[in-house]
């Protein structure tokens, strides 16, 4: 087994890959012993004993829902197995220190907090994400009023407007604009002659879009300028913007859903809690003393 070494909750949250492997692994039982009657177990079950101390079928399950992801799909044998071997060598290595010491009471205290606090946000979150939720989100966003247009443009990007009127009268004077974007652009687009592709809407900084969208196809812009320089834009195509599948953005979706249910209650549980704060100065170098922990 793998350990983690800094935290608790890392500690007990990730089962090895070499440990469930090997379970895996594992030479089958003989007959007899397959034989052997299953018990029902409850929460209170008792696994292993080490020392004295008793992991119990709660231990497990719990840590069964805390496990990544990626381990949720291995077979339950190997799942019980890994876990308990786990829950065993970290019991016994847990035995070897004093759990009273100062630095000890106070990262198990901070432990819970995060623990409990955690299981919180995560109900929170969940509560928030309902698909009729998602649903609304997701045709205010996407689906409610003009989507508006997508554009293919080219762009030559220069220090100062002198020199994008410079350029324009270049190119009005029949000057290929790919070749002129190759020699004097300081975009990185240079390379391609200045082509930058289909851009959606919002994909830019406003005044480029805005003076992008006020052109028709084979037209050149006036100098533009946005923090980045000045442009001389050319617009090949427009179209109108198809929005996202759900399916695409379901996920964004519901982490803002999430983040924004999290925040307001956080905002709520502040103002109805009583929260005072000491009077007096502490010197911020105090962070750094671990010897009050000794």
């Amino acid at each position: 087994m793998i350990f983690a070494r800094n935290t608790l909750a890392a500690a007990g949250f990730a089962l090895s890959l070499a440990g469930a492997v090997s379970a895996q692994e594992a030479p089958k039982e003989d007959a007899a012993a397959s034989a052997a009657p299953t018990i029902a177990p409850t929460s209170d079950t008792v696994v292993a004993t080490v020392n004295g101390e008793q992991i119990t079928v709660g231990h497990i399950v719990a840590l069964v829902g805390r496990l990544p992801e990626q381990y949720q799909t291995l077979a339950d044998d190997v799942l019980l197995n890994g876990i308990t071997e786990q829950l065993i060598q970290q019991t016994l290595l847990s035995q070897r220190v004093d759990a009273d010491t100062k630095s000890m009471k106070y990262a198990i205290e901070n432990e819970r907090r995060a623990l409990l606090a955690t299981e919180a946000v995560n109900r929170i979150g969940d509560a928030a994400v309902t698909d009729e939720a998602v649903q609304k989100a997701y045709a205010e966003r996407y689906t409610s009023g003009d989507a508006g247009q997508d554009f293919f443009a080219s762009h030559i990007l220069v220090a100062t407007e002198d020199e994008a009127k410079a350029i324009v009268a270049e190119l009005e004077g029949g000057a290929d604009f790919a070749e002129l974007a190759k020699e004097k652009s300081i975009g990185p687009s240079n390379v391609q002659g200045g082509e930058l592709g289909w851009i959606e809407p919002g994909q830019t900084v406003a005044p480029f879009e805005q003076a992008a969208l006020a052109l028709k196809p084979g037209e050149l812009s006036p100098p533009t300028e946005t923090q980045f320089g000045w442009h001389v834009i050319k617009l090949k195509e427009l179209r109108d913007h198809e929005p996202p599948k759900l399916e695409d953005v379901r996920a964004e979706i519901e982490g803002e859903l999430s983040d924004q249910a999290i925040e307001v209650a956080i905002g709520m549980l502040g103002e109805g809690a009583t929260v005072e704060r000491t009077d007096e100065n502490i010197d911020p170098s105090v962070v750094r003393q671990t010897i009050l922990l000794d």
